[in-house]
């Protein structure tokens, strides 16, 4: 995505081009963590040049909201504190992952919240256990995904799987918007089998998100527990995320998963987000699906504002 041309009018600040972390000293509201990883999805996919391709994307749009009470009023987000701590190296590796956990704990003991860049799916693993450091036990994970990502193996289809393998207590998993026709019935009933909370796309439609949300935090959520959430954007329509090589058409919409961004980061519980399944060299001409990753990322920001 090309923004070299974009105007510059010193009464209009961009957002992104933030500094890197080892430049600013003490707390910070935003973290962002780069993690490319793609080689072992199930789908071919350039998902490595998405963590990129979001950051320069984050330019076309302002850290500012303007809020819904008719009073022409904006919440400046500009002087909240965002560092960028880089690209995970190699995070498609067993020594990769383990890079991911230490830099995303890192990220986490510094900051309100900390968004990871995928990357395929398989980012959730390492992302979640760096996030949740030594409270495994407390731990709650919410899935906006249009798959169960219970596969065997290792590969993007399975770090729900694997989470759980690791030590995750299934009963505080909640995966909001499964697809019709885009999942197994052995997937599914192992979802059921494991206690896991889903909640269809159908269900979706006839609910509130606000709703949705509230019920999954009140899961996932514990007194002393950290929450991970996965954005996988597959889970929204086709028509808004040409660039996720398993959406579908009938998924959610980009208003719902921007809303899922503010309204879960405004949660102290949650701690880390992870934006994923894009593959930025696969989306239409107008870069909407990257457009969509860059402005979760501000929701984010903009959810712990209201913190």
């Amino acid at each position: 995505m090309n923004t070299a041309s974009l105007s510059h009018d010193p009464l209009w600040p961009r957002a992104g081009s933030w500094p890197a972390a080892d430049e600013v000293t003490g707390p910070v509201a935003l973290a962002l963590v780069g993690i490319p990883a793609h080689l072992t999805s199930l789908s071919p996919t350039n998902a490595h040049l998405t963590p990129a391709a979001i950051r320069d994307a984050l330019r076309r749009y302002s850290p500012a909201l303007a809020p819904d009470d008719r009073t022409h009023g904006v919440v400046d987000l500009e002087h909240l504190v965002c560092v960028d701590f880089g690209d995970v190296v190699d995070p498609d590796s067993l020594e990769g992952e383990q890079r991911t956990v230490a830099l995303v704990s890192e990220a986490v003991a510094r900051a309100s919240v900390t968004v990871a860049l995928g990357g395929d799916n398989s980012i959730t693993v390492a992302t979640a256990l760096g996030a949740w450091g030594d409270g495994l036990s407390t731990a709650g994970l919410i899935t906006l995904d249009a798959h169960y990502d219970l596969r065997d193996g290792v590969s993007n289809g399975s770090p729900v799987r694997r989470l759980i393998e690791a030590g995750l207590d299934p009963s505080r998993i909640v995966q909001i918007g499964i697809q019709d026709f885009a999942n197994s019935s052995s997937y599914a009933a192992r979802a059921r089998d494991l206690g896991i909370t889903v909640i269809h796309r159908d269900e979706c439609g006839r609910r509130p998100m606000t709703d949705i949300l509230a019920e999954a935090l009140e899961i996932a959520g514990s007194a002393d527990g950290r929450i991970h959430v996965d954005l996988d954007v597959d889970v929204c329509d086709r028509a808004v995320a040409p660039a996720c090589p398993a959406s579908v058409p009938g998924g959610l919409s980009a208003y719902d998963l921007r809303r899922v961004a503010r309204l879960a980061a405004a949660d102290p519980r949650v701690v880390s987000l992870d934006i994923a399944e894009i593959d930025a060299s696969a989306d239409s001409p107008d870069g909407r699906t990257i457009r969509l990753a860059a402005l979760c990322v501000l929701e984010a920001l903009g959810g712990v504002a209201s913190r």
